[in-house]
């Protein structure tokens, strides 16, 4: 546009004159969004210039209807994850939308295979991906609440209550008054909660927690509590690492949390007990971490040289935060406070090593798993219940009735041909569909890594125990070459006492080349008679 006149010209000189605002300044949101400046760590300041780095929008916009206009208003939801925090962290994004926390596969797997036909079992699929049958119509009513690409809903919520957010799950921290919340890498136990003090209930496991039925409460009185969603739970020992002032990423690393491991071995975990306490892999300097990793080297939070030597995990993760130094290791937490000595385990720390070989660490370390011994779960074609694929109440609701729900020692088993770990009752439960000529009875021990590790269990806790041998309660006896077993639970209609994996006639271990499973009765004839 042509600017003639005298008007013209003095406009045009005083814009010359007039100085230039910064550029924060200039950011049309804060106009209204005072205080939404406020807060953002330093990794994030930046995105008040301009807030659409990040919330999209129209910031050359003079109304609010104008400015809103393709407004994000949560940016680390997986399904704006691309468009927004993709854009600086694409290889971040890109991994957490295949991990485990966000498609459910192993879930989606196990579920299909357990409840579904011959079928389900070899068709493969996400939380995202669900049908309607059986198996799929029970996971999108019951189980896909628990997924990243879920929408938290409002963040004053109970951490029981904080399931789904994307990227927002783990990194959107507390607001201390007006602003906008802090953006961080520090991640809380809380966040980790809501998702994970159900199932295999990790989260509760760890802080000592245990839940329990009414009824179990009353056959074993003890300190007892009440979680804000109304699940009664009985305080038990916290994990060691837990008593020592641990948080769940001390351990746990970004790589194996955000899928960059999903489709390694282990599901994509990335830390083991023995890269702390006896640790094999080579230690790096820092001139030889890996390129994705040097972002890192900002964050050691202890002096160091460039000859300086790291542990890492197996897969080549550096443990930054730990500090090697005269013959000792010192965990420094994430989350702030002093330095912890980690305990080195010598090579020859378990009796027997050679027969011994094939334990993992929780065998003997895990003090107690959560235990289930009663479930029964009906389909209502007449009721109505929230789909979590839909996102809306639909025809049709799954009915849930539990029972036992307490704690107990571990049951072991072997997890595949070299490894013998750690079980808990998944399901042993009664299913019923019209879909069903008859109710189906299913029993299904999973392997867990129950998060209670402290002080290692008595032998006798394995070679003696009936319970961790998968047999249930009851008295074991070994007379001559006779083995007896009388169970204390009842029977169910598998022929199995009610709290049992296995019997000795190896009802569950028919063919001992399918993994996981249970100790055949060779097996448990060799434990029982390998300890006096």
């Amino acid at each position: 546009m042509r600017i003639s006149g005298l008007f013209g010209r003095v406009t045009l000189f005083l814009c010359f004159l007039l100085p230039i605002p910064p550029a924060a300044s200039q950011v049309g949101c804060l106009t209204c969004h005072v205080a939404a400046a406020q807060h953002l760590l330093p990794g994030h300041q930046f995105a008040t210039a301009p807030c659409s780095s990040c919330h999209r929008g129209d910031e050359s916009a003079v109304d609010e209807v104008g400015a809103h206009a393709g407004l994000v208003a949560s940016p680390g939801l997986m399904q704006n994850a691309a468009q927004t925090c993709g854009v600086c962290h694409k290889s971040h994004v890109d991994a957490v939308a295949q991990s485990p926390m966000h498609t459910g596969r192993g879930i989606v797997h196990k579920t299909r295979e357990l409840l579904g036909d011959e079928a389900d079992a070899l068709r493969p699929g996400t939380l995202q991906t669900l049908g309607d049958g059986i198996p799929d119509g029970l996971m999108r009513k019951l189980c896909a609440g628990c997924h990243l690409g879920r929408d938290s809903g409002r963040e004053e919520k109970a951490p029981v209550f904080r399931r789904g957010g994307g990227c927002l799950a783990c990194h959107l921290g507390t607001t201390p008054g007006a602003g906008h919340p802090g953006l961080s890498a520090r991640v809380g136990d809380d966040r980790c909660f809501g998702c994970h003090s159900r199932s295999g209930r990790i989260a509760l496991n760890y802080a000592g927690l245990a839940e329990v039925d009414p009824g179990s409460a009353v056959d074993n009185p003890g300190s007892l509590a009440r979680l804000a969603d109304g699940r009664l739970v009985r305080r038990m020992g916290s994990d060691v690492h837990h008593r020592a002032g641990m948080a769940c990423i001390d351990c746990h690393t970004g790589a194996g949390l955000m899928g960059f491991l999903a489709h390694g071995p282990g599901s994509g975990i990335d830390i083991r007990c023995a890269d702390c306490h006896a640790n094999p892999n080579p230690r790096i300097t820092p001139s030889q971490w890996p390129l994705d990793q040097r972002g890192r080297l900002r964050d050691i939070p202890f002096p160091y040289t460039q000859e300086q030597p790291f542990l890492t995990t197996a897969n080549g993760t550096p443990l930054w935060h730990i500090q090697l130094q005269a013959g000792e290791a010192y965990l420094y937490p994430k989350l702030g406070g002093a330095a912890i000595r980690i305990p080195i385990a010598a090579a020859d720390h378990v009796p027997s090593a050679e027969g011994h070989r094939r334990l993992d660490c929780d065998t003997c370390h895990a003090r107690w798993v959560p235990t289930c011994l009663g479930c029964h779960v009906e389909y209502v074609p007449d009721g109505q219940q929230w789909d979590y694929l839909e996102n809306k109440i639909t025809p049709g609701a799954w009915q849930e009735k539990r029972w036992e729900i307490d704690a107990g020692k571990p049951v072991l088993g072997l997890v595949d041909s070299q490894h013998i770990g750690v079980f808990t009752p998944g399901m042993i439960m009664t299913l019923a569909h019209p879909q069903l000529e008859q109710e189906r009875f299913l029993r299904h021990f999973a392997p867990l890594s129950p998060h209670t590790s402290g002080k290692a269990r008595a032998c006798e806790d394995c070679h003696r125990s009936p319970v961790g041998l998968g047999l249930g309660k009851g008295t074991l006896s070994a007379e001559g070459e006779a083995v007896r077993f009388e169970p204390a639970a009842s029977l169910l209609r598998d022929g199995l006492p009610a709290d049992a994996w296995t019997g000795l006639a190896g009802e569950m271990s028919e063919n001992d080349t399918d993994y996981p499973r249970p100790f055949s009765p060779q097996e448990i004839d060799r434990i029982l008679r390998a300890h006096p």
